[in-house]
């Protein structure tokens, strides 16, 4: 079977196109309407993100942030909402509504409308969210970064990886701080700063170091990176599971926070301006000419070696043997 990108090519090259962006440039399209033009973004959440299932108004709120996070990455402002949600048959009346109290709250606290959509029930839940927004001046794009700029993260690392280990590694009967609320966040004020200052964007829905990696890879540049503020939960849980933390930077399972770089230029600005809207915000590192490299705990990691795909594996186990394996042998090397 061809692997995704082969399928978003056929796509590409066989439909006639309306948009105005190609779509490894942004994380939303822009569409034309009239004499105004939008943001349009739409993802599908299942059962494979996994998201914790236990709070159904956590799981709503999840998948609704998961879908804004997009127009925020682009520095826009999200409008309406539409989902084409597939219920468990194991859901019932009490789990629904604690799903659609969910997505509630993240449509209002972001000021999004809801529009309807389409229903439907199967073994598996599943939600495609479709979000519209607007913009002024121009989106952020994903294209626009150079060497020496400064690579900035809107929150810590690791609550989308934190979720997906709970199923995937043998823990301990013991309580983790902070687990059973894991709350994606939005990023409406951060977004209208980011979008002042901000030479590219991306949100970590593929966690932060494929986030990064795309970044690098458009830009045709590296990264040096050698700060990463992992999430509290996901920190006490690979010390308890025996995992490296690099694991909640490496994973593709993602946090919904906002990636981004600034150029050097405009760093001492852009904190300043941070600082005096109460906004936080942690610095990784900063773009290189080639080179792409991780330090932690005192050893330096050739990112350039890592190959690892999750979509390249049969079962998420298999993935995470194969991105252990990497990291031992990079560690072995130092």
């Amino acid at each position: 079977m061809p692997g995704e990108k082969a399928v978003i090519d056929i796509m590409d090259r066989l439909l006639p196109q309306g948009r105005q962006s190609r779509c490894n440039e942004s994380d939303c399209e822009i569409i034309g309407l009239g004499d105004r033009q939008y943001l349009f973004t739409t993802d599908e959440f299942s059962a494979e993100d996994r998201f914790i299932e236990s709070d159904p108004r956590t799981l709503g709120w999840n998948i609704a942030v998961g879908a804004i996070s997009d127009i925020y990455a682009c520095g826009g402002r999200p409008l309406f909402f539409a989902h084409a949600l597939t219920v468990a048959n194991t859901w019932d009346e009490q789990f629904i509504t604690g799903l659609g109290r969910g997505i509630a709250d993240a449509l209002l606290e972001s000021g999004a409308l809801f529009i309807g959509g389409d229903c439907g029930q199967a073994q598996q839940w599943r939600c495609t969210a479709t979000v519209i927004g607007d913009y002024t001046g121009q989106p952020i794009s994903r294209i626009g970064a150079k060497p020496g700029d400064g690579i900035y993260i809107t929150g810590r690392i690791g609550a989308g990886n934190v979720q997906a280990a709970l199923g995937l590694v043998p823990l301990p009967k013991v309580p983790i701080p902070g687990l059973s609320g894991i709350k994606f966040p939005l990023r409406s004020r951060e977004s209208a700063l980011i979008k002042r200052f901000a030479s590219s964007c991306i949100d970590t829905s593929d966690g932060v170091w494929k986030s990064l990696s795309i970044i690098a890879d458009l830009n045709k540049c590296g990264y040096a990176v050698d700060s990463l503020p992992y999430h509290h939960a996901g920190a006490f849980l690979v010390k308890i599971a025996r995992l490296p933390s690099l694991m909640l930077f490496l994973g593709e399972c993602g946090e919904y926070e906002l990636l981004f770089t600034v150029t050097a230029e405009r760093e001492k600005t852009f904190i300043h301006e941070a600082q005096t809207a109460g906004l936080h915000f942690s610095r990784l590192g900063i773009l290189t000419g080639h080179s792409r490299t991780v330090v932690e705990k005192n050893h330096t990691f050739d990112m350039g070696t890592l190959c690892i795909e999750a979509r390249d594996y049969q079962s998420a186990r298999e993935y995470l043997a194969e991105l252990t394996a990497w990291y031992k042998k990079q560690e072995s090397q130092q």
